[in-house]
């Protein structure tokens, strides 16, 4: 049988790092293989928000997160802002799903109208004109019009607009329980298995 693909997580400056955090810990305790980028904004944000001082450096960054989630180093890949021989620059890479979490309303903007001016913004591109999973996990609130616009433009590309609007009706007892909802839809998009909170219906 063969392995599954890899799959991006790409993190950005908008506030809900935790989601993000807690996705790459579950995907990375489940054994799949991550190839990962950060923005600028999005180490500033896992600073302010969690108190996390994450390395620039893509190499120091991967022994960064490898030993914070006891993850074997070769599970993990790191690429940089301006990597344009990475393999997500390219339609010919093995990795079936991408997912930005959380996304900023700029980088949205960014995927909608294909600028591709970093390595994130091309690898969201290449998702879509491959016709492969994105799945852009929003954090902001109130919506414009432009914002509006723009989700709809990535969503009739392909994209998989799936906001960070947790749910209460599993009764959260904690903010891990919040963050727990979100990441838990992500992963049912992803096809990865997870025992984050009981199915809708299935609760004992």
């Amino acid at each position: 049988m063969n392995s599954p693909s890899p799959i991006v997580l790409a993190m950005t400056g908008a506030s809900g790092s935790a989601y993000g955090l807690r996705l790459l810990e579950v995907l990375l305790g489940q054994g799949r293989e991550v190839w990962l980028l950060i923005s600028k904004a999005g180490r500033m944000v896992l600073k302010l928000e969690a108190d996390l001082d994450v390395p620039a450096r893509p190499e120091e960054m991967r022994a960064f997160f490898s030993a914070l989630y006891d993850a074997p180093p070769e599970q993990l890949t790191v690429f940089g802002r301006e990597d344009w021989l990475a393999p997500i620059a390219s339609g010919s890479h093995p990795a079936g799903s991408m997912v930005v979490c959380p996304c900023t309303t700029g980088t949205l903007a960014a995927i909608a109208h294909g600028s591709s001016d970093d390595l994130l913004e091309r690898a969201a591109d290449v998702m879509l004109k491959e016709r492969r999973r994105l799945i852009l996990v929003l954090r902001e609130t109130p919506l414009s019009v432009i914002h509006l616009q723009n989700m709809l433009t990535v969503a009739q590309a392909g994209a998989t607009v799936l906001p960070a609007n947790p749910g209460f009706y599993h009764r959260p007892q904690t903010v891990a329980d919040v963050v727990d909802f979100v990441v838990a839809r992500v992963l049912d998009h992803l096809e990865v298995e997870h025992d984050l909170l009981p199915r809708w219906g299935l609760e004992e």
